[in-house]
């Protein structure tokens, strides 16, 4: 037996999954994971410079190394989340059935 559709009905799915399309798009998006993944490890490289012994920095020729490494994490991880934040992915322009050009 089959099911027919009215436009409405049609209309609301294409809506549904737009919608779901664009949040997936948003959850995705490249700079949030790498803002996040480089603020993760930043706090952890900026807390084992905190606790970097006086052997580990003379390895180093006497800098800490992973202070500023990690600082240098955080602050790269930092500018992909407020660029994220300030120039968010646009939606998809809306597509409605039937209003496609005629070729």
């Amino acid at each position: 037996m089959s099911e027919f559709y009215s436009e409405k009905d049609v209309q609301r799915e294409v809506t549904e999954l737009q919608g779901k399309s664009a949040t997936a798009a948003r959850l995705f998006d490249i700079r949030r994971i790498i803002g996040g993944l480089f603020v993760v490890y930043g706090v952890i490289v900026t807390i084992a410079g905190f606790t970097a012994s006086d052997a580990d920095i003379e390895k180093a020729e006497g800098v800490n190394i992973n202070l500023w490494t990690g600082l240098g994490m955080l602050a790269l991880g930092v500018f992909f989340l407020v660029w994220l934040k300030l120039r968010p992915v646009a939606p998809p322009p809306d597509v409605v059935p039937g209003d496609e050009p005629a070729e």
